[in-house]
């Protein structure tokens, strides 16, 4: 397994997705945050059926810095209850994997 993460999360708008993604990014907490819009949501929350469209977040982090990306995902997200799922990667493109870590390595 590669030291690289994958964090998923959604939001209900553009601005929010891109206050989230330029944090990350500036805060060397993810070196990329592809923010892929028409997505459709379907979910129960709080005793009804919701249809909803949203912005998939795909930050893209190390293993060393997952934990500080959750925190700050979870502290300005829009949502009471944000989606803040973490993939590991096991493998991938050698080059693209070592610019991930060599972008989160670095400190503001």
């Amino acid at each position: 397994m590669s030291n690289v993460r994958i964090i998923l999360s959604t939001v209900d708008s553009l601005p929010a997705a891109e206050a989230i993604a330029q944090s990350l990014v500036t805060g060397f907490l993810a070196s990329c945050v592809n923010i892929v819009p028409g997505l459709h949501s379907v979910y129960r929350w709080k005793a009804s059926i919701h249809n909803e469209k949203e912005f998939l977040l795909i930050i893209k982090t190390s293993s060393d810095k997952t934990g500080a990306a959750m925190e700050k995902l979870v502290e300005i997200h829009p949502y009471e209850l944000p989606e803040a799922i973490v993939l590991d990667i096991e493998k991938g493109y050698a080059p693209y994997l070592d610019w991930i870590l060599k972008e989160t390595g670095k400190s503001g």
